[in-house]
């Protein structure tokens, strides 16, 4: 499936896009609100887009399975939470005079009860967490190397360590995924197996 490989490339590209707007627009010193704010916001929210069927396909490659449903059900949950933080951010950044106002509308949103554990802090790290899953899922069935699940936690803990390492995050993560391209072309890479 020629779109399933498009989105594994691009996915992981726009988490790289993500970071490197972001490093610019911190480069003046003045990150949001403004164009470099929305910018890097719209391409981080497009690279979560992009890994809905990328979840999909990678799945595709393995045999149905309740397992195998739970941890895209819980991917695509946190997939979803991680939406409506890029979401709120973009919002925030439109509404806000200053970074201070940002700020205040940041923490006014997080004040609902629910949003920062739905949104922030625990939901949307199931994003993360069913990808290595999957992946190791997919590793075990020889369907992707061993090393992909190492190099795909060493891209997902850096931005956690420092969010200035989004870039090379986003590159790890498009080296760990990458040997799945040839099997995305063949008969059994089909979203339809999977929804």
């Amino acid at each position: 499936m020629r779109r399933a490989a498009f989105f594994v490339i691009a996915g992981p590209a726009c988490i790289v896009g993500y970071g490197l707007v972001r490093l610019w627009g911190k480069s003046d010193g003045t990150y949001g609100p403004g164009f470099d704010w929305q910018a890097a916001h719209l391409v981080g929210l497009a690279g979560m887009v992009c890994f809905v069927p990328v979840v999909l396909a990678l799945a595709g490659l393995l045999r149905p399975s309740p397992w195998r449903t739970t941890v895209v059900a819980g991917t695509l949950v946190g997939l979803a939470a991680s939406m409506v933080q890029f979401g709120a951010d973009i919002v925030e950044g439109l509404l806000a005079a200053d970074r201070a106002e940002m700020s205040a509308l940041g923490a006014d949103f997080k004040d609902v009860p629910g949003v920062e554990v739905a949104f922030y802090d625990v939901v949307p790290q199931l994003f993360f967490l069913g990808l290595v899953v999957l992946v190791g899922m997919l590793a075990a069935h020889r369907r992707l190397p061993w090393w992909g699940v190492a190099v795909l936690l060493v891209g997902i803990v850096l931005p956690a360590v420092t969010l200035d390492l989004l870039p090379l995050g986003g590159l790890c993560m498009l080296v760990a995924l990458a040997p799945a391209l040839p099997a995305l072309r063949g008969p059994r890479a089909s979203v339809e197996t999977v929804i």
